[in-house]
């Protein structure tokens, strides 16, 4: 049965997209998973896959062509269907073509009870339900654990009310409604993940019996998988199994806490609770409703019983460790840096500066009343203005084109308990160092308490790592693609150094930039240091 497959919507103000390439052409037999095509949006060009098999019967949009998001797109089916009536606007209204029209977006951001073919429940929808998918929140997001739903059963939702608290690949992002009408159901309890359009909840008229709706719902998930998920009556059971076995009143040591597919069942604020004081929630009891564990287990949790408990049971030297499910952004982080390290040719150039003026001008800058800048600062500051003298190095890798950025957007990596994020100063070699330094601390401060948004991460053409104020005085980094290069910057180091035949006390720093062979050259990456030396060694050329 034809597919009809729409221009998604691959980024949260998308509104229309630019073809920029085809891989598939018609004829052409399909797989789930394989690229279609590579779309330009308002923010990248992305790559597009498809979610369905088949073989490419249209193509709607030809290369170079622009439509409106949730327009056709392309045509799917078997080999040799007639699909004359879908072209001609007689579209088929069954679940399977408008699952594919919803496949590429955010369920939620199209939704409209006025135009019911953009959602991907069936056909047989009751009169106003609005089936709700987990949502795309960035553009390498596949799939999302819901950390918190500000709505219930039966509550009124209103359009532009936060139905939840999503976790994604890269941030933890509230998620607002669509619609208007009461929450019927929920497909995702707290702490679960699925894919991106695997069905998230359902909004209707109250009263509305929507059971066969849920269960008759097709996600991108496998159907075993789809199955295996816990339906919220499993939920009940499960804990109440758990406590019959290990009464809260027993001498024994307290029971592992309830947990599902593997993950432990708490609430948000109790699982940040847990982190910031070092707790391993595996050895917490849970006195919430279900054996889950709340704000108060961690505040009245006593490190020091739990463990006398555990002595009396495990002999000395018995091996112990705590398994940690894998965050979405930690899972990201990983598929993006191994396909990175694998894909990309590494190479690297490593140099070390003199710091004794860029020492002195940070301390004179500093003197500025309400004025504070860091060494940091004065890196981003002159690898903008390098990076425009050597556009080569500030450039992008296609699998078709090399792209040479005009534009200067520094990616400044930042650690968070899940991992490393990269928010970006935009426009960084226009910006003075006072304002990059503003920016890198907000940039910061969002990135640790999980409030950047998509927008904030993406788009750079250079990226900058610091270890040095964690006392290393050189390592390498990976690329962050597509970039071409990024720089590692060490520790300032107090040492002996020659200056006019004599041996004196310096100050020096180490920095390597790893650079893709692909784009850059070994004589480019070095020219390129030069450039930087300048600016850093003579930080008042900066300002000229």
């Amino acid at each position: 049965m034809a597919i009809v497959v729409n221009m998604p919507r691959l980024s949260d103000t998308m509104e229309e997209g630019t073809v920029a390439a085809w891989l598939k052409k018609v004829g052409d037999k399909i797989e789930e998973g394989d690229i279609l095509a590579e779309i330009e949006t308002d923010k990248a060009t992305m790559e597009f896959e498809s979610f369905n098999e088949g073989t490419l019967l249209h193509i709607g949009v030809q290369e170079g062509e622009t439509t409106k998001v949730d327009e056709l797109l392309a045509i799917i089916g078997d080999e040799g269907e007639d699909i004359s009536a879908l072209l001609s606007g007689g579209g088929s209204s069954d679940a399977a073509e408008t699952k594919e029209e919803a496949k590429p977006v955010a369920e939620s951001k199209v939704e409209d009870a006025a135009k019911p073919e953009t959602t991907s429940a069936p056909a047989e929808l009751p009169e106003g339900v609005i089936v709700v998918t987990m949502p795309r929140l960035s553009d390498t997001m596949e799939e999302g654990t819901v950390a918190t739903w500000l709505k219930k059963v039966g509550d009124t939702v209103n359009e532009g009310d936060i139905l939840a608290e999503i976790e994604t690949d890269k941030a933890t992002m509230e998620f607002e409604s669509f619609q208007s009408g009461t929450l019927l159901e929920i497909g995702l309890q707290e702490g679960e993940s699925a894919k991106v359009d695997s069905l998230l909840a359902i909004i209707g008229p109250a009263g509305t019996d929507v059971s066969g709706v849920a269960a008759n719902f097709s996600s991108p998930a496998a159907p075993a998988k789809k199955e295996e998920a816990p339906k919220a009556e499993a939920k009940k059971e499960t804990p109440k199994a758990a406590a019959s076995s290990a009464p809260a009143k027993s001498s024994k040591p307290a029971p592992t806490p309830v947990t599902e597919n593997g993950r432990v069942y708490v609430s948000p604020l109790a699982k940040k609770l847990a982190e910031e004081k070092g707790i391993n929630l595996l050895k917490v009891q849970g006195s919430g409703e279900n054996g889950r564990i709340v704000k108060r287990d961690i505040e009245n949790y006593e490190p020091a019983a739990g463990a006398a408990a555990v002595g009396k049971f495990v002999p000395s030297g018995q091996e112990d460790f705590d398994d940690v499910d894998n965050s979405q952004m930690r899972k990201a982080i990983a598929k993006a840096l191994t396909n990175s390290k694998f894909s990309a040719p590494h190479y690297y150039l490593s140099v070390e500066f003199d710091m004794e003026n860029a020492m002195a001008f940070r301390a004179q800058f500093n003197s500025i009343p309400d004025t504070k800048i860091s060494y940091n600062d004065i890196v981003v500051k002159a690898c903008a203005l390098a990076l425009k003298q050597h556009p080569q190095v500030n450039s992008q890798w296609f699998a078709d084109k090399m792209r040479l950025n005009n534009h200067v957007h520094i990616g400044v990596a930042v650690a968070v308990p899940d991992g490393l994020v990269v928010p970006v100063v935009r426009f960084a070699n226009e910006q003075s160092l006072p304002q990059i330094g503003a920016a890198v601390k907000e940039l910061a401060g969002k990135a640790k308490n999980k409030k950047l948004t998509p927008d904030e991460m993406q788009g750079s053409t250079f990226t900058v790592s610091n270890l040095g104020m964690f006392g290393i005085d050189t390592f390498t980094s990976i690329i962050n693609q597509p970039n071409s290069a990024i720089l590692s910057v060490g520790n300032i180091v107090e040492k002996p150094v020659v200056k006019n035949g004599q041996i004196v006390v310096g100050h020096t720093m180490k920095l390597s930039l790893a650079c893709d062979h692909r784009t850059v050259d070994g004589a480019t990456g070095a020219l390129f240091l030069q450039t930087l030396k300048g600016y850093i060694e003579n930080p008042v050329t900066m300002l000229v």
